[in-house]
């Protein structure tokens, strides 16, 4: 079986800025990313956080490392570049990870977040149909999963 390093992209929203409301918010997002991925932790090489600057009162970094086996995982929590008139009270993640070369990747969009992206909210068997599409930088062939 062949690995090769992956990366998932997710994100979530909350009501509020605390703790709970935080800590609630991230705990449903790693949960859907390891259920929908049967991903690891041992499989991660880093996670990357960021949130809008809206929310401060805890890194989400500190809520994943209490997971148990993320306490080994590279993790760094950043603030999200500010635009205006962009989703309030985001989290987003960026996780980079061996997984096999074969194996689906879902990406993980929660709460409001889910508008981000509606196109990774399709059911996974639409999304493999999907046709490839010519990359206009590369001249290459990139299939969206």
């Amino acid at each position: 079986m062949e690995w090769q390093m992956r990366a998932i992209r997710g994100a979530t929203t909350v009501s509020e800025n605390t703790k709970e409301a935080i800590q609630e918010a991230v705990t449903e997002l790693l949960d859907e990313l390891e259920r929908r991925n049967q991903l690891q932790p041992e499989e991660m090489i880093s996670v990357t956080f960021s949130v809008t600057r809206d929310l401060d009162a805890i890194f989400p970094a500190a809520i994943a490392r209490a997971r148990p086996g993320w306490d080994n995982v590279a993790m760094l929590d950043v603030q999200q570049m500010h635009v205006e008139g962009s989703l309030q009270r985001c989290i987003r993640f960026l996780i980079h990870a061996y997984l096999p070369a074969s194996t689906p990747i879902q990406h993980i969009y929660l709460r409001n977040a889910a508008d981000l992206r509606p196109d990774w909210s399709l059911p996974q068997s639409l999304q493999a149909s999907q046709p490839a599409v010519k990359s206009k930088v590369e001249n290459t062939h990139v299939n969206f999963l």
